[in-house]
């Protein structure tokens, strides 16, 4: 069934909306890919908060035309799926890991405000710590300094508490 014109204007826009807020578009070959395992992917993208959909190509350049992803158009030939997200290291992580134990599913191509990627750059971007484990580095290393005062604040009395019971014990 042939979708109308207004149908191909609201996908166009839907996937317009979702390249407007997102960091990161990734791009994958899917062709041989058992169904179930794609519903799986999809469950791991979803929890992940990723735009995952296969969109014909046409549709998605209209969408990236005048963006910063407008570089990846030429990556788009033959049947794709498309993640697009806000979190770039969690995007390239769930499709990276699925790759990996896949091999019907290829990451092509894909793209970071302005820089197209390629298949390795993808997965060196899939290896970087996430934000959460980035943001919790942060707070550890400031958090270090104001803790290691603290202690030293508290041996003052602690070792005087100590000198008395050492001399209390001497009596």
């Amino acid at each position: 069934m042939s979708l109308n014109f207004e149908q191909k204007k609201a996908i166009v826009e839907e996937v317009g909306a979702q390249i407007a807020d997102a960091q990161a578009i990734i791009i994958a070959d899917y062709r041989g890919l058992e169904v179930s395992k794609f519903t799986q992917l999809r469950a791991k993208t979803r929890e992940s908060g990723i735009y995952f959909r296969v969109i014909k190509n046409s549709f998605v350049r209209r969408a990236v035309r005048n963006t910063p992803y407008s570089n990846l158009a030429d990556q788009m030939v033959g049947p794709l799926v498309y993640g697009i997200g806000r979190d770039p290291v969690a995007t390239a992580k769930v499709l990276h890991e699925f790759a990996k134990n896949n091999d019907k599913f290829v990451i092509k191509a894909g793209a970071m405000a302005g820089t197209v990627l390629s298949n390795k750059e993808v997965a060196a971007l899939a290896s970087l710590p996430s934000r959460d484990e980035l943001l919790s580095r942060l707070m550890g290393t400031l958090q270090a300094p104001i803790a290691k005062f603290v202690r030293t604040l508290n041996e003052v009395p602690t070792s005087f508490v100590r000198g008395l019971a050492a001399i209390r014990d001497q009596k």
